[in-house]
């Protein structure tokens, strides 16, 4: 059975690299049906697009937002750095589907300000060129990671993630993001705004601010290349959703547990038996 919340928020799919986690967020996305769902962002990723590389589990994914879209679901397309091609044309809607920079959300007696985070970040701005050139830095280690990752799988260890270990130990990554939620939080209080939502780091989070006597709630989206999260609004409150294999897996593990026991009575009968 399908879960509906009010609004889910998803940003930095990252469709059409290496990086991408298409299969997981289809049967994230198979398992809701929200009555808004916000893309934030680097959805499809228009920097590292390649032809010979857009696999079918990524166009499913596609497929199944416009299946959403049909029925019922109101679709907001933020547009981001991965993705800023089509800035000209924002502001674009067919249907339920709606091109945007920025969307405000009324929330009751509260709003939402929802964009991407591209905007804060100088190297976008001011440097394209590097900031291409450190995209495809980082789909390069993310590559490496799912091959480091396939061989720790085998010995059974835990997946680990080398771009979330440079960002926590590299001074000058910590600082970014830091300095990210802080200037996303100020211009939030100074706008009015109860909540400011953005992806664009890869760093979900949640959490609460006085700036002035003014309260804000700080939310990110993470993504769906290394923390395989989402925002998710229901019932008046949000919360980070987590992907988790096990919650999609079709192994019944009660039943298999009663095999092995009647496996292990059949064994220890027949031993008694000789």
């Amino acid at each position: 059975m399908k879960r509906e919340p009010d609004i889910v928020v998803i940003s930095d799919v990252h469709l059409g690299t290496y990086g991408c986690h298409a299969q997981e967020l289809l049967h994230y996305l198979k398992s809701i049906k929200p009555q808004t769902l916000v893309l934030n962002g680097d959805f499809v990723d228009m920097w590292q697009f390649r032809k010979r590389y857009f696999p079918q589990d990524h166009m499913q994914v596609i497929q199944r937002i416009l299946q959403m879209a049909a029925k019922g679901t109101k679709v907001y397309y933020i547009t981001g750095n991965h993705d800023d091609h089509l800035r000209r044309y924002t502001d674009f809607s067919t249907g339920n589907i709606h091109l945007r920079d920025k969307v405000v959300l009324q929330l009751k007696d509260k709003q939402a300000w929802i964009f991407h985070g591209d905007v804060f970040d100088l190297s976008v701005r001011y440097s394209p060129f590097l900031a291409r050139l450190g995209g495809k830095s980082y789909d390069y280690l993310i590559v490496l990671n799912r091959w480091v990752n396939y061989i720790r799988k085998t010995f059974g260890w835990q997946p680990m993630s080398f771009a979330k270990k440079v960002k926590h130990r590299v001074k000058e990554a910590v600082r970014f993001i830091g300095d990210f939620e802080k200037t996303a939080i100020n211009l939030a209080a100074e706008q009015g705004y109860d909540y400011v939502i953005c992806g664009h780091i890869h760093q979900p989070q949640m959490r609460v601010e006085k700036v002035n006597g003014k309260e804000v709630v700080y939310l990110n989206s993470g993504d769906w290349v290394e923390s395989l999260t989402a925002l998710e609004y229901q019932r008046g409150r949000w919360s980070i959703y987590e992907y988790d294999e096990a919650d999609y897996s079709v192994l019944n593990r009660n039943i298999v547990v009663d095999k092995k026991t009647d496996f292990h009575q059949e064994l220890l009968h027949s031993f008694l038996v000789r």
